[in-house]
């Protein structure tokens, strides 16, 4: 993973985290996953952002990601 990604994560609070490839903690917490998208883009418009998938699923669970 590059340092060129963000990623945003649903956390179990029910809001989203902004993240960078091997951080402890988050950019930034937002409350929808719209404004996590928007933020991501605002700290660097060249990144590659990388959402998580939201769902339940039978085969597995929330580790798939996803272009905005």
């Amino acid at each position: 993973m590059g340092r060129n990604e963000v990623f945003i994560e649903r956390r179990e609070q029910g809001d989203y985290a902004v993240r960078r490839p091997g951080s402890e903690r988050a950019s930034a917490i937002l409350p929808t996953q719209a404004e996590a998208i928007e933020r991501a883009r605002e700290m660097n418009p060249d990144a590659a952002v990388h959402v998580e998938r939201v769902r339940d699923t039978n085969v597995g669970g929330r580790d798939k990601w996803r272009k905005p």
